[in-house]
């Protein structure tokens, strides 16, 4: 059985830092696909980055390019997304998500509904 964990998520100023973190508990991290994503109240969830198993492909939305980055750690079953120049609009409760296959778009965004394991999110106040 797959388990997921954030952990990271606080209260930053806009141009701040944070680091997330996703312990994930099961089989076979290794065959696994992880993503993050986020959702604000009253909003959609959306992709933020994903990270592939193997050689370590990875995926980012549009508006996190260049400040967010994205990694995995298999030896500790960890993946990682590095938060860098936050702003307003960042603040959400995310999400790790993570599945074999991901779906894909033609933009490189992964899908929500195509993942098969869920944490229960980190929340990320953006707030000066």
């Amino acid at each position: 059985q797959v388990h997921l964990a954030e952990s990271g998520g606080g209260l930053v100023q806009p141009g701040g830092s944070l680091r997330l973190s996703c312990k994930f508990s099961g089989p076979n991290f290794g065959s696994f696909a992880v993503g993050w994503f986020r959702q604000a109240p009253g909003k959609e969830r959306e992709f933020v980055a994903g990270v592939t198993w193997g050689s370590g492909t990875t995926y980012y939305a549009d508006s996190v390019k260049g400040r967010f980055t994205i990694s995995r750690d298999n030896a500790k079953n960890t993946v990682f997304l590095q938060m860098n120049n936050l702003k307003p609009d960042d603040a959400a409760r995310h999400f790790c998500a993570a599945d074999l296959v991901p779906t894909l778009s033609r933009d490189g965004s992964w899908s929500p509904y195509g993942m098969d394991y869920w944490g229960t999110g980190a929340l990320v106040t953006v707030s000066s």
